[in-house]
């Protein structure tokens, strides 16, 4: 069947193996250093191991291969530590992916193996998460005037007031649909470059909407889809990734511009601005 999956290139893989881990369906090995798709039964094409690779060595293709096969899947994983099984499942949760999750669930059931997250019955399509319930992920707009004085402590120092007009800011716990992205300029920032940058409240966050991700160290299973989500529901012209200058930052602008290709928009312009470890601006390129 025709459908997407992972291409890698070799010549420029140096088998680092960071895109290992992020492959929750152990579709990927380093076999004669350089890491390598082990069988189309095992890649579901979500590019979970996009954003890992420091040399930009995977790619997303679309080509004839073997139908995703969960069986398969878990009849390899459960010969992994626990922790692999269950990150494979929260991956299926994370992505929707209900009919593949539940089929998981058969599969361990008939092996008599106990399921390693706690289930209170077979998982159903559920609506965007809006943050569990927890009060620091409430949707909020912050309303800010116009013209702010800088707020003078103890008559000697002088600071600047925030810009920032919403909450919550970090990727996972923004909703797709939330009112501050609507035709507002949209910032996806590195979780270092609000420390790196002593403009940023100027530069990057006055007039505009902002979300934060780390592409090395949060699970970012869901990104693309969250960042599609929102290029399909703000309406917003423009886009800015800011990201630091180590390899690892790259990702970050990978998701942004897999997701402004899957949003189908062609009226929608997104920068990566890449900032120096001393917080400089060191490069601006058009990126979609």
């Amino acid at each position: 069947m025709l459908r997407q999956i992972i291409k890698i290139d070799e010549e420029k893989c140096d088998g680092c193996g960071l895109c290992i881990p992020s492959c929750k369906e152990g579709a990927i090995q380093i076999i004669e250093g350089k890491a390598r798709l082990i069988s189309d039964l095992f890649c579901d094409g979500l590019g979970a191991c996009l954003g890992t690779c420091p040399l930009d060595a995977i790619q997303i293709e679309e080509r004839e291969a073997e139908p995703y096969n969960e069986r398969k899947v878990i009849e390899y994983l459960v010969n992994q530590p626990t922790a692999v099984l269950k990150a494979h499942l929260m991956h299926l949760i994370e992505h929707n992916e209900m009919n593949f999750f539940n089929e998981a669930v058969d599969v361990l059931n008939e092996f008599n193996i106990p399921v390693p997250i706690k289930i209170v019955k077979k998982a159903e399509p559920t609506p965007q998460n809006t943050g569990g319930g927890c009060p620091g992920s409430l949707m909020q707009v912050i309303a800010r005037p116009k013209e702010e004085s800088p707020i003078v402590e103890n008559n000697s120092e002088e600071r600047n007031n925030s810009e920032l007009k919403q909450w919550p800011i970090q990727l996972h716990l923004v909703r797709p649909d939330a009112p501050y992205f609507k035709e507002q300029e949209i910032v996806i920032m590195s979780t270092c470059g609000p420390v790196a940058s002593a403009n940023v409240h100027s530069d990057y966050i006055k007039d505009k909407a902002i979300v934060i991700a780390c592409p090395k160290l949060d699970y970012t299973d869901p990104y693309i889809e969250k960042l599609t989500g929102i290029f399909q529901n703000s309406n917003s012209k423009k886009a800015v990734v800011v990201i630091m200058e180590v390899p690892c930052c790259k990702g970050l602008s990978k998701f942004v511009s897999t997701a402004a290709k899957n949003s189908g928009r062609t009226d929608l312009s997104i920068e990566e601005h890449t900032l120096t470890l001393s917080g400089d601006l060191k490069s601006v390129v058009r990126i979609f």
